[in-house]
C-alpha cells in the first residue's frame, strides 16, 4: 500500500486532477484507506470508509477543489 500511496503522489496535478472525476474517485479512495493502514491508525481508516461511501455524491468536488487550490486531497496531512 505504501508503493501505491507513494506512486499517488508523484502523479502531476493534471493526473490528480482526472483522478477526482465521480467514478474514478474511488483511487484517492483507496489511497485513503492504504494510508491509514500503513500508518496504523484507525480513526483515519474508519473516517477513509465512511468517505469511499459518500465520495460519489459530494467527496469528489472536496478533492477537486483541494487539489486545484492546494495540490493536494482533502484528508489529513501524514
Amino acid at each position: 500500500m505504501k508503493a501505491f500511496c507513494s506512486w499517488m503522489d508523484s502523479r502531476s496535478r493534471l493526473v490528480k486532477i482526472l483522478f477526482c472525476l465521480p467514478i474514478v474517485d474511488i483511487l484517492w479512495g483507496i489511497y485513503r484507506i492504504g494510508g491509514a493502514i500503513v500508518n496504523k491508525n484507525w480513526l483515519h481508516l474508519v473516517l477513509a470508509i465512511v468517505w469511499v461511501i459518500w465520495a460519489g455524491f459530494i467527496g469528489w468536488i472536496f478533492d477537486l477543489v483541494f487539489i486545484i487550490i492546494f495540490g493536494r486531497i482533502c484528508w489529513f496531512k501524514e
